[in-house]
């Protein structure tokens, strides 16, 4: 635990893959090991009965120390929907004075990204991986990956666009494990498993319905012991 950056952004290989789920139980393991944790978004673009993911975090890991830069109504790319809404977005160099104030006073920042990590955040075209290069050598990345048909691809893609910013990856986290695994699955958990980069954690199939409690409790057994 004492190897983790200061600063990590929970990037992924899509969206709606787990990502806010995997920051959540991030930020509750963290938590249950006495480290001071902030949690921030960019972008949050879309909500569900009028809860964005930061409240999601809130909820699950009991932490309230948890900002947005932009929460914007309808869910789509942050650029189309802050046109759709009419407002300018925030340059990306607003997130990285955010994000560094925060890490100036916490163990750790983890930095949820919006969709996957190439979406632009603001309107030229910075993404999530500009705003990690330029958050310091404290960060680090964690890629949430699908368990299904395709995620070795996308995966791949995923570690070479952060490769080649010098962008450390701390590991890899499979965002939903099906309760009921196909062969297809397993396969893909068992090639991540042997990766250069390492598989660091695997979160259940509906873990966001579990209880407060009963989440804060089963965080840390998600995450392998190499994390």
């Amino acid at each position: 635990m004492n190897r983790l950056p200061r600063i990590i952004f929970v990037t992924g290989t899509d969206t709606d893959i787990g990502k806010t789920i995997t920051t959540a139980a991030l930020a509750a393991a963290l938590r249950a090991r006495g480290r001071a944790v902030a949690v921030y978004k960019p972008a949050q673009a879309g909500t569900y009965d009028g809860q964005g993911d930061i409240n999601v975090v809130r909820r699950l890991a009991g932490l309230s120390d948890v900002h947005e830069g932009i929460r914007l109504p309808d869910a789509m790319a942050p650029v189309a929907a802050a046109a759709r809404a009419g407002t300018q977005l925030p340059p990306a160099q607003a997130h990285v004075t955010a994000i560094q104030l925060l890490a100036a006073t916490r163990d750790h920042t983890l930095v949820e990204g919006a969709g996957g990590l190439l979406v632009a955040l603001d309107h030229d075209g910075h993404t999530l991986a500009d705003i990690a290069q330029d958050s310091g050598s404290s960060a680090a990345a964690v890629i949430v990956c699908r368990a299904g048909l395709g995620t070795l691809n996308h995966t791949e893609l995923t570690i070479e666009a952060l490769a080649r910013r010098e962008i450390a990856i701390r590991g890899l986290i499979i965002g939903s494990w099906p309760r009921h695994p196909t062969d297809i699955d397993t396969s893909n958990r068992d090639y991540l498993s042997r990766h250069a980069v390492p598989l660091i954690g695997v979160i259940p199939e509906g873990a966001g319905k579990l209880s407060p409690a009963e989440f804060a409790t089963s965080a840390d057994g998600w995450l392998g012991a190499s994390w």
